[in-house]
């Protein structure tokens, strides 16, 4: 994609800070960082969304968000990493091409759990309503 500003790291016309790299999926340093050593992977192929992707550039991305994972959080001086994927913009995804965050966590650092994303008060389900949104899945 012509604008997407991650196709246009992989394809070397903007600069990164690379962490590390496969055939299929790139990891370089965040230019925005939430944490000192907030890493994406991002694949080297434009996805918008996850279920886009095929299983071996899905593999790839994870494969090399699991290889990095250990120095990031070591070079961050960081005991555990929050990972995620806002997968579509209602979900939070700021640039339309799948990227994982790896975001090293401290004590104290401001950020808490993913519940605490969402400010409204969360309604319980019941099982039924469980029972109903498992049968549309499966």
């Amino acid at each position: 994609m012509q604008d997407c500003i991650f196709c246009k790291i992989v394809q070397g016309h903007i600069p990164a800070k690379v962490i590390g790299q496969n055939e299929k999926a790139l990891a370089f340093l965040d230019a925005f960082p939430l944490a000192a050593g907030h890493a994406l992977v991002v694949p080297k192929v434009h996805y918008a969304k996850l279920q886009d992707m095929g299983k071996e550039d899905s593999a790839a991305v994870f494969a090399l968000a699991h290889e990095i994972v250990q120095s990031v959080e070591s070079a961050a001086g960081a005991g555990a990493s929050l990972i995620g994927v806002h997968n579509g913009k209602e979900a939070g995804q700021e640039v339309p091409h799948v990227h994982v965050h790896i975001i090293p966590r401290k004590p104290g650092d401001g950020a808490g759990p993913v519940h605490s994303m969402f400010r409204k008060p969360k309604k319980k389900m019941t099982p039924e309503e469980m029972d109903a949104i498992l049968s549309k899945m499966v």
